[in-house]
Parts: C-alpha cells; structure tokens; sequence
C-alpha cells in the first residue's frame, strides 16, 4: 500500500496587533508569522471511507471524529475522497501556535497531493475554503513566512532571515475566545504599512522589539505562569526578545544565534522539566512540509 507523509509545522506569530472588530463578531488583525521546524507529522494512506487516528506524546484528548480540524479539512477539499489519516501529535494543544491548524492545513495539502491538484490554483481554493475553520489555517497552508491581515484571509509573502528561537509551553491550554472576550481594546495600531529589510537575526530582532503581541496581556491576566516563563526566557544569556505566540501560551524567545538557542534551551530543560521546550530556526518550513509519497 502507498501513503503520503506530511509535515505540520508549528505556526509562530512574531507579532499580533488586533486592529479592528466587524460587525460579524471577526476580529481584524495585522500579525508577521513565520513556521518552526518543530511539529505534528500526518500519514495518510487511499481508503473507502475517511477516518482519522491519533497517536503521539500529545495525543491526549484530541479527538478523532468530525471535530477534528484535519479530518474535517480532508473532508472539505477531498472532494468525497476517503482516506486513513494516522495524525502523530507533538505539539501542545490549545497552545497559540497553531496545531490544530496545522494538522488542517497539513491534510488538505495530502488531499491535493492525491488528487494531483497541489499546485499554486489548487492550494488558493484550499485557502478560501478552509478559512471558516479557522484564521490560522490558510496561512498554514504553505508554511512559510507571510504577512497577515482581514480576518486571516489577506495573506502576503514576506523575506524574513531566519531567526534562531527557543519555544516554550508551561503545558497550560488556553482558549483563544476566552482571551478575545478579555482583551483590553480591539482597535490598536497595525505594523508599518511597509515593512523593511532586515540584514540578518539581530536587525530583525531589534525592530519586532516595537512591535507587540496585543493578545498578551490578557493571556497573562488569565494564566499567569505566561508571564513567569517570559521572564525566564528574557533573562536567558543572548535573548534579544521574548513574546508570547498567538493567544498562548506559547513563547518564544530570539537569539542572535543557534548556539545561544541551544543552550539557553538546556537551560530551561534543566530547570524545569515539566515544559515543553524546543529550539530551532524560525522561519521558512514550505519544502518540509510538501507531502512525500511512500
């Protein structure tokens, strides 16, 4: 039997400025994502019928039926196409970078892979299509970095160095609509409308400084161990800057350089063991993440 293997990077918004609210309830944003090379990992192989499992470090309450973004993203671009999707979970859930998200964005790209449709047209239908489940999908979709704006649909490729991270979730779930509910205002200044070069990490790293996660200090009103696990990574030797990803609680902290990542993540490792911890260059996952035919 063949089957297709699909990466599912880790989505990592280095800023997220809410700039509006429409009349629909969908909140406006302006946010800089960029893709990690940490993530879930899908199988899929032909059958009659859809159907999912999961298995993984972070399978744990994840369901396997149609509340499941991949099974349902495989349903809405397999135009009735069924499939057997094992989904091996490594990313925390309900983390602020995007797994679910991912996992979606990583099945419908097996999806059109089979239906010799994984191309520049058929991953555009995908993005419309699979905006309903979520902003985050579409821009998972190709895994590399872009700006984003609208509701998630406004989606525009950017040139960003890559840019050496440690990640960090003090295994905390957070709702994303709680922290809506919370924030403090939903019309805040977008990012530059143009935005500049960056000769390398450090320049990089010195201009998302003046940038802001805006869902933050919700986040951190509402699950304060977010503002602990800042502070360690800020504190780490050679962090230039640490935010939370998303609606958290998700970190990440930014180094000038591999080395200094890796060994502020043993560190961190050392101290505290209960984390889920990971280091790597953010930045552009697409050729990961296209599905390979076994």
């Amino acid at each position: 039997m063949t089957w297709t293997d699909v990466f599912a990077p880790a989505k990592i918004n280095l800023t997220l400025h809410i700039t509006g609210q429409r009349d629909d309830g969908y909140h406006l944003l302006d946010s800089l994502v960029v893709f990690a090379p940490v993530g879930d990992a899908l199988r899929v192989a032909p059958a009659e019928a859809l159907s999912l499992r999961v298995e993984g470090p972070e399978a744990a309450g994840i369901p396997a039926d149609g509340d499941n973004l991949a099974l349902r993203a495989a349903a809405m671009v397999g135009g009735g196409q069924g499939a057997a999707i094992v989904l091996e979970k490594v990313l925390p859930v309900a983390s602020g970078i995007g797994g679910g998200s991912a996992d979606a964005a990583a099945a419908a790209r097996a999806m059109l892979a089979e239906a010799d449709m994984l191309d520049a047209a058929g991953l555009a239908r995908a993005e419309a299509a699979l905006l309903p489940l979520g902003a985050d999908v579409p821009m998972c979709l190709a895994s590399r970095p872009v700006r984003v704006r609208g509701i998630g649909e406004a989606l525009e490729p950017v040139a960003l160095p890559p840019l050496p991270a440690v990640l960090v979730n003090p295994r905390v779930p957070v709702s994303t609509p709680q922290i809506f509910r919370s924030l403090i205002s939903r019309r805040n200044p977008p990012m530059p409308e143009t935005l500049p070069e960056f000769s390398g990490p450090g320049a990089l790293i010195a201009w998302l400084r003046d940038m802001r996660n805006d869902m933050e200090p919700a986040a951190r009103a509402l699950e304060p161990v977010i503002g602990t696990v800042l502070e360690e990574l800020a504190a780490l030797p050679g962090c230039g800057l640490a935010r939370m990803s998303g609606s958290g609680a998700t970190c990440f902290g930014l180094f000038a350089t591999m080395g200094e990542a890796g060994a502020a993540a043993e560190v961190l490792r050392t101290a505290r063991p209960d984390w889920w911890i990971a280091e790597g260059l953010l930045g552009d996952q697409q050729a990961r993440a296209m599905p390979r035919r076994g």
